[in-house]
């Protein structure tokens, strides 16, 4: 069993990052979901990968993640193998989005995508 069921991240725009996620990642079922404070759009994949955005009337539209405060620092998305990665790279480059290289190092390869409040998404495959 997968220990890991969802992952949820605090955006500034449900709807921006929801498109974002999905021309990315692919068409995914829209569960949108409101309470007091704040709105969701919860993304499911059929692979399974689920991703919650959550909207909080607090957060100001002008804030920003970023990895080096205490908290999430990044998310790793398993990838089959070193050219998967690079298909990944080669999507992430297509769609004109931030990125960083494709990475070679002892333990693996990976690309890292920005999403549009700066949250690090890793394609990783481990050699």
């Amino acid at each position: 069993m997968n220990p890991i069921h969802h992952i949820s991240f605090s955006v500034t725009d449900v709807v921006r990052s929801a498109v974002w996620y999905q021309k990315l990642i692919g068409q995914a079922e829209v569960i949108e979901r409101e309470g007091e404070g704040w709105r969701r759009i919860r993304l499911n994949w059929p692979t399974g990968l689920v991703i919650s955005l959550t909207q909080h009337d607090a957060t100001s539209e002008t804030d920003s993640f970023t990895h080096s405060r205490v908290g999430l620092d990044h998310i790793g998305l398993a990838c089959a193998d070193e050219a998967d990665v690079r298909s990944w790279h080669a999507k992430i480059e297509e769609l004109g989005f931030t990125h960083g290289p494709l990475e070679d190092v002892a333990y693996g390869w990976a690309v890292t995508a920005r999403d549009p409040d700066n949250i690090a998404i890793e394609f990783f495959c481990a050699k």
